[in-house]
């Protein structure tokens, strides 16, 4: 028999309100209502009811957002406001939006920002193995063993890294394209070989690049890239983002490059 209505975590998260993981979390504490009947965890929300967080009604988002951002060194990926330097604030967007996976304090680049969780889901769920590039320094010469470590996977984290493609780029750079996200993984996968990484920036995640921003500036999702993107995100699993090895906080946060 085919359920009706959508799950009250999935509709929190459509609404831009939190993540499902949050919205579980909120469910268990009480601050969700749906009418005038505390929800549960796995309730679905019905056509025509009202939910309620923390005693205001939800309003599902109609307008779907996704920025492309220049994260500059400096700015923390969490929406948690006692964050002093979260990227939430650091923007002052107008509308509500979460960062999609992370880059830690010290890295720049490429950051997708959205209203929207099932973006966040599909793209940072390690599963579905979805790519994204960083150009890297590091503070000494880089050798072909270096690069050949690097690629064929290293032990970190009580794991082995997938295979991934390496290629030098200057004497002590190199690029990379990971398809998975664990805490401060590439600075721990330099680390393993006796390197200490300089500069770390992320210049892709799938289809969508960086390019000419600058750090601290943002830009909307082209059309014709948000078409790409959501073609090469079909087949992908939208289940919520499990932490990886100690992924940090924000929205289906699992990277922390």
């Amino acid at each position: 028999m085919e359920e009706i209505g959508i799950r009250v975590n999935k509709y929190l998260s459509a609404a831009g309100v939190c993540s499902r993981r949050e919205a579980d979390r909120q469910v268990a504490a009480g601050n969700v209502w749906i009418e005038n009947q505390p929800a549960q965890i796995g309730s679905r929300v019905l056509p025509g009811q009202q939910v309620y967080y923390q005693g205001r009604p939800v309003e599902p988002e109609e307008e779907r957002i996704l920025l492309a951002v220049n994260k500059p060194k400096g700015i923390v990926c969490t929406a948690e406001k006692r964050e002093e330097h979260n990227i939430i604030d650091y923007l002052h967007y107008p509308k509500r939006i979460y960062p999609i996976g992370r880059l830690d304090k010290q890295s720049e680049g490429l950051l997708l920002m959205t209203n929207e969780g099932g973006f966040v889901n599909k793209i940072m769920r390690s599963g579905n193995c979805h790519e994204k590039e960083y150009l890297v320094t590091v503070n000494k010469t880089v050798t072909d063993r270096f690069l050949h470590g690097l690629a064929g996977g290293v032990p970190i984290l009580g794991t082995v890294t997938r295979k991934c493609l390496v290629e030098r780029t200057g004497q002590k750079a190199f690029r990379m394209v990971l398809t998975q996200g664990m805490n401060r993984q590439i600075r721990r996968m330099c680390e393993y070989f006796g390197y200490r990484v300089v500069s770390l920036k992320r210049v892709r995640i799938m289809n969508i690049h960086l390019g000419s921003l600058a750090p601290g500036q943002y830009r909307m999702v082209e059309p014709q890239e948000l078409e790409c993107l959501e073609q090469l995100l079909q087949g992908s699993s939208d289940e919520t983002v499990r932490l990886e090895n100690g992924g940090g906080k924000g929205y289906g946060s699992i990277e922390s490059i």
